[in-house]
């Protein structure tokens, strides 16, 4: 099945940080000592209420279009493979509205494994 990655969440990944996720890999019988495999990963600062939005997509894989065209992206939340990538806290920024009340904006830090679409063909 192919799925893309949902329009109105485009925008999240407009300033998103391309990173690269040494991942161990357990120790195998006769293989020795354990080995260190290396994901290409998108990381995105977004907000809580951003965050509730992309909950649903996790551990699936969606194509994208734009700037990373000829990708996808699973956005990562527990799986025990990549503990040390999951969702994390972001921080806060406290602001004041217009109105002159205060408010506070909590942010996550996510992880999403970007990896290349084999065959050609366009998300939709």
């Amino acid at each position: 099945m192919r799925r893309a990655w949902p329009a109105e969440l485009r925008s999240l990944l407009d300033d998103a940080e391309e990173v690269m996720l040494d991942v161990p890999v357990s120790e195998r019988a006769g293989r020795g000592r354990p080995e260190e495999t290396h994901r290409p990963a998108l990381r995105v600062r977004v907000t809580q209420e951003d965050y509730q939005r992309i909950w649903p997509l996790a551990e699936a894989r969606y194509r994208l279009d734009g700037k990373y065209a000829g990708k996808a992206v699973t956005l990562i939340t527990n799986n025990p493979h990549y503990h040390a990538w999951h969702p994390a806290d972001g921080g806060t920024v406290e602001a004041t509205s217009d109105s002159g009340a205060r408010y506070t904006i909590k942010y996550v830090v996510v992880h999403l494994l970007l990896d290349d679409v084999r065959e050609e063909a366009t998300a939709g």
